[in-house]
């Protein structure tokens, strides 16, 4: 490789470099303004299941180091959350120059729905599936049993289940970007509407607790979702795409 093609790949790695640096920075100053109200922010995480624990009943810490270091990793958690915005500013603003002008168009709207998305997602988990499916588990706890969750535990869980539903309310970006990709069509979709339910209801099953109505709860808002997709494809179909950038 010769000194002129080496230079450009130097300076996309530095620009690279940068970026990283700069969502790093920002992911460390929200930790740091956050930090010292860790344990108020897993108190308000934690207010769905306390809610509904039994009277005298309480979360438990079974390691000694436990009660300092989860509400520590809690606060990184929600401090990557509230710096995604600026992360995905970084990578935009990274991958953006080698673009064609109509995906330029594409792809911002999609980065932009895609994270509020994410957020809606998490949101519907906190302030709908929690207070549902705690109700449930606390109300099936059988006699002479306490119901005492560690707040380590307690933390994977729910973090997994604001994932989950975080990626699953991503279904219309991920349609939009098989439809304009060429991938498929709409009318394939449409086709395949019935799989898709049965998909959809089986997503639900593995990514939540085994009850009913989480399972209902995750698969009924990617139904919908799915049918959003649909209909925001077909202002990005590939011909489309092909005519803009002609």
């Amino acid at each position: 490789m010769s000194v002129e093609e080496s230079q450009p790949l130097i300076s996309h790695l530095v620009e690279l470099r940068n970026r990283l640096l700069h969502a790093l920075a920002c992911i460390g100053i929200i930790f740091a303004l956050l930090v010292f109200w860790a344990n108020d922010i897993y108190s308000l995480l934690a207010t769905p299941l306390t809610e509904r624990l039994p009277e005298g009943a309480t979360m438990i810490a079974t390691n000694v180091v436990t009660p300092f270091f989860t509400p520590i990793k809690l606060t990184l958690v929600v401090a990557v959350f509230f710096s995604v915005p600026y992360i995905l500013y970084q990578i935009w603003a990274f991958v953006a120059p080698a673009l064609y002008k109509h995906e330029k168009r594409l792809v911002y709207p999609l980065l932009l729905s895609s994270t509020l998305l994410f957020y809606v997602g998490v949101a519907f988990a906190y302030y709908v599936v929690f207070p549902l499916v705690f109700g449930f588990l606390t109300s099936t706890t059988p006699a002479g049993v306490t119901m005492a969750t560690d707040i380590a535990s307690y933390l994977d869980f729910v973090l997994t289940i604001f994932l989950a539903f975080g990626v699953c309310f991503e279904v219309p970006v991920a349609i939009i970007l098989l439809c304009w990709s060429g991938v498929t069509t709409v009318e394939d979709l449409k086709k395949k509407r019935p799989y898709i339910i049965v998909i959809a209801f089986v997503v639900g099953m593995l990514l939540t607790p085994p009850d009913m109505f989480s399972q209902t709860l995750l698969a009924i808002p990617m139904i919908l979702l799915f049918e959003v997709g649909l209909i925001f494809s077909r202002f990005y179909t590939k011909e489309q795409s092909d005519n803009d950038g002609a």
